[in-house]
């Protein structure tokens, strides 16, 4: 029966993916997206379900594998996801934030159509409108190596995802009511591990094995830290790079990042405590889930291993620890560090300043002074449909000027294969996280005060980590190379949540007056279309 459905799938929407590699698989996901109750921190609220789930079903999929997800909305309100780290090859339409794709109207649905096409890694899906991203709608993403690509480390175990974030018993209605009144959110609640609270997931292992963890943080606020009691964590992939496997007693996530560690079920046989907790604040959040292994002899004891709480310097040097193996393969055979970054000019220096402050009585947040409010209509289709009024390119600067902060649709231009250089410089006394869709980005410099030309001597030039989100430490700067290789309209945000939301993001408009299909597909046939390109036609189906 499963055969006989996911052939009539196949028939019945081969026209709408006929871009797609045709020599590559097909992997099809139906998806119902619902409201529902759960109770993470002992609370009743409203929670969003995929099929019935909270977190949401993982996507399992293989380099190159094409993915077909057709999601219902049976929500009262609008719906989109977004794939954080799926890099949507040539295909921007498909991103699933608001500057790219129409919402989902409540009680339609709509297919998704992605390849993860030179791809491997760690990485999750969430929901992009209306701080639906509070009330669930999340999963992971992984991206297994082809059978014949080696992997710089034997097959583990177990290989398990790790959802952690902070949570608010608030559901996401009344969180985002108070923002949309200019007002800051409160601390958050607790922490939750795979969508539980303090001692509510546990993990099974072998006596003598080696498990692999895929620990994302999907939060809305808090960089946190992750460890095991009694175990160490050995670092083996970031957001889709293999990493030198560098030990660590200890990790540090932040919002919105990714990252693989190996462990071995080398201790005595009894339940050991996972600790999360937040990093950087007055007040420290601490959760628990239960590594237990099979033979156990007896249930956690004492307190949860404690963890760094505000040290800034031990997060610097952890990070800057990370980098990139250089003989390991990727996606492809050819090892990772034959891409020589470090020799290529750059042709252009972003910086990038992020602020707060109000505009017209209430809070918001900004990009080089520019807070960033949605227009009626996804950028990406105006672009396409030559849809005058709704945004202007270039209406944020390449440099902070200082000014007060104003409203505007940030759109910056940026030239197809151009090599740039992106400065982020945090001047508040919070640590900021940055994600950019559509890329991996080479992380190339961080450190405190203002970055300078002569910051550039510092850099590294040969095997920083490859990734999609960077943290920016306070009064600090970080530095990253990117490639701009990838056609399309690209969000660039904050991960904070309660920022991106308020202003803190805009999007990157990389640009050529190629028609071709090698540059960028065309717009999906069964795209929605909405605001002031309702009515309009796609292609011929």
């Amino acid at each position: 029966m499963q055969l006989h459905l996911a052939v009539v799938l196949l028939c019945a929407t081969a026209g709408l993916f006929a871009i797609a590699g045709a020599e590559d698989p097909y992997r099809f996901f139906d998806w119902n997206v619902t409201f529902g109750d759960i109770y993470p921190l002992g609370v009743r609220q409203t929670g969003i379900l995929i099929n019935g789930q909270f977190p949401g079903p993982d996507i399992h999929s293989v380099t190159n594998d094409n993915l077909i997800i057709n999601v219902h909305n049976s929500l009262n309100e609008p719906f989109l996801i977004s794939w954080s780290g799926i890099q949507q090859r040539r295909n921007s339409y498909e991103d699933g934030v608001y500057g790219t794709t129409c919402p989902i109207p409540p009680g339609r649905n709509f297919t998704y159509i992605l390849q993860v096409k030179d791809q491997i890694g760690s990485f999750f899906y969430f929901p992009s409108l209306a701080f639906h991203k509070a009330s669930g709608g999340f999963g992971g993403i992984r991206i297994l190596s082809r059978p014949r690509i080696p992997v710089p480390f034997p097959d583990p175990a177990g290989d398990y995802t790790v959802l952690v974030g902070d949570w608010y018993k608030s559901n996401h209605t009344n969180l985002k009511a108070r923002l949309d009144r200019g007002k800051k959110l409160p601390f958050p609640d607790g922490i939750l591990i795979n969508g539980r609270g303090p001692g509510g997931a546990s993990f099974n292992v072998e006596q003598g094995k080696t498990y692999r963890l895929r620990i994302s943080n999907v939060g809305l606020q808090n960089s946190l830290n992750f460890r095991i009691q009694s175990h160490r964590l050995t670092l083996v992939e970031v957001e889709g790079t293999h990493t030198l496997q560098t030990t660590y007693s200890s990790i540090d996530l932040h919002l919105g990042q990714s990252c693989s560690v190996l462990f071995k079920a080398d201790q005595p046989a009894k339940d050991y405590y996972i600790a999360v907790s937040t990093r950087f604040t007055s007040r420290v959040l601490t959760s628990t889930a239960i590594l237990r292994y099979s033979n156990s002899a007896g249930p956690v004891s004492g307190p949860p291993p404690g963890g760094p709480t505000i040290q800034i310097d031990w997060s610097l040097n952890q990070a800057r620890s990370i980098r990139t193996n250089l003989t390991a393969s990727g996606p492809r055979p050819n090892p990772q560090g034959s891409y020589h970054y470090g020799l290529i000019n750059t042709t252009r220096t972003i910086r990038l300043a992020n602020s707060a402050g109000q505009v017209n009585g209430k809070q918001r947040y900004a990009v080089n002074s520019v807070s960033f409010v949605p227009a009626d209509t996804p950028l990406k289709l105006a672009d396409y449909f030559k849809i005058g009024g709704i945004f202007r390119v270039g209406s944020i600067s390449d440099n902070p000027y200082g000014g007060k902060i104003y409203l505007d649709t940030s759109v910056m231009p940026a030239d197809y294969r151009a090599f740039i250089e992106i400065v982020f410089q945090n001047n508040e006394n919070i640590v900021q996280s940055w994600h950019l869709d559509g890329y991996s980005f080479f992380v190339v410099g961080m450190d405190g005060g203002q970055w300078t030309t002569a910051s550039r001597r510092g850099y590294n030039l040969r095997d920083a980590v490859s990734r999609c989100t960077t943290q920016v430490y306070p009064k600090s700067w970080t530095a990253i190379y990117v490639a701009l290789d990838n056609v399309g309209m690209w969000n660039l945000r904050s991960e904070f949540w309660a920022r991106q939301y308020l202003g803190q993001q805009f999007y990157l408009r990389v640009y050529t007056t190629s028609t071709s299909l090698r540059d960028e597909y065309p717009i999906p046939k069964n795209a929605l279309l909405c605001g002031r390109a309702s009515g309009r036609h796609t292609r011929p189906l």
